[in-house]
């Protein structure tokens, strides 16, 4: 397991932040001029991917929890936006168990006020980094059974881990804690579907402050390995889907994918 990397944990309203400026594409308003400021200057596409990023979430979650997984273990939640994942999974399961972690403290007040669960259920939130995989484990086994089958949940957050601060090591060692039956549900931006947006893109954030490490298919489908990657596979978001209706066909530069442990 990745060694717990001390980040401290104070409000940085003077300097962007991924879950902000994710806010801001979603056309939030939990977000300050700083994370806006990088907002403006993304192309338009930016937002089309944050909004299909999001209903691929609310798919993937719906359709697991249709298949009787009630513990999800949602790591970068972000600023909450109506439906949420809980919001999701206690429709279908009352009784589902979420845990959200992020960390930024400015996240954490809104989703201590806004993430109320299901008098059925829970939710819980940890202020933690998922370069911390150690303390966010041990803090969510306070409320979720890890002899249980349990949905780890990436939406958007692997590619702001670069290769140098061991992604793919980190996921490894996440997926390797869980019990057979689990899952794991895991959206990721592409540097290969549009790479001239995705350059734009990742320069953007990085004037910002924020580095970016964007992946190509390849790079993204070694998320899954040792898992059994359900159909339809590892594809973009508007193509991941279970149930009809069908998304309406769109371009994307979100790769994303489902995967079981066996």
């Amino acid at each position: 397991m990745t060694p717990d990397i001390p980040i401290p944990s104070r409000f940085h309203t003077a300097m962007a932040h991924p879950a902000r400026v994710y806010d801001w594409l979603l056309g939030g308003k939990d977000n300050y001029p700083v994370d806006e400021a990088v907002g403006e200057k993304l192309p338009p596409e930016a937002r089309d991917a944050a909004r299909q990023n999001r209903q691929f979430m609310h798919r993937a979650a719906a359709w697991l929890a249709a298949q009787g997984i009630d513990q999800f273990l949602d790591i970068g939640t972000g600023i909450p936006t109506r439906p949420n994942l809980h919001q999701i999974v206690q429709q279908i399961t009352p009784t589902a168990k979420v845990v959200y972690t992020d960390n930024d403290p400015i996240v954490l007040r809104h989703a201590e006020a806004l993430l109320i669960s299901h008098p059925e259920g829970v939710t819980d939130y940890i202020e933690a980094d998922v370069r911390q995989p150690d303390s966010i484990l041990e803090r969510a086994r306070a409320v979720l059974d890890f002899n249980r089958p349990i949905a780890l949940s990436l939406i958007a957050l692997m590619h702001f881990i670069t290769d140098e601060q061991d992604a793919h090591g980190i996921v490894r060692g996440l997926v390797a804690t869980l019990p057979p039956g689990s899952h794991l549900v895991l959206s990721h931006a592409a540097s290969d579907l549009y790479p001239e947006l995705a350059e734009q893109v990742t320069a953007e954030y990085a004037k910002g402050g924020i580095r970016l490490g964007f992946r190509t298919r390849p790079e993204v489908t070694r998320f899954f390995d040792g898992l059994d990657l359900l159909d339809p596979g590892l594809v973009t978001a508007p193509e991941w889907f279970k149930t009809a209706p069908a998304p309406a066909p769109e371009g994307s530069g979100i790769y994303t994918g489902v995967a079981r442990i066996t």
